[in-house]
């Protein structure tokens, strides 16, 4: 049987205060499955946004899912440094999570 596919969203190109709640629901829709997240449009991200993303990831490790920003922009891994989150920007730079 062939593994199913992951689940697909692109990320809006401002994660500001007001992209985080609908961040936060277009994710929980998507829970229980692996996902796919096109993070290159991204110009600027801002910490409440950064802080779902960090909990979306440890909520789909704990779920046994693949969870996978494909082609990060260089600004969601600056901000993701600058915010302290060194090692999950590293990740973020191979373009998978685990």
């Amino acid at each position: 049987m062939a593994a199913k596919k992951p689940a697909r969203m692109k990320l809006v190109e401002v994660l500001d205060l007001n992209a985080a709640a609908p961040l936060k629901a277009d994710l929980l829709t998507r829970r229980g499955a692996a996902i796919e997240i096109d993070a290159s449009a991204v110009q600027r991200a801002g910490g409440l946004c950064l802080q779902v993303l960090l909990s979306a990831r440890a909520t789909w490790a704990v779920d046994g899912h693949d969870f996978t920003l494909a082609r990060p922009s260089e600004a969601l891994c600056d901000s993701l440094r600058n915010l302290g989150a060194a090692e999950f920007a590293a990740d973020l730079i191979e373009e998978t999570i685990r």
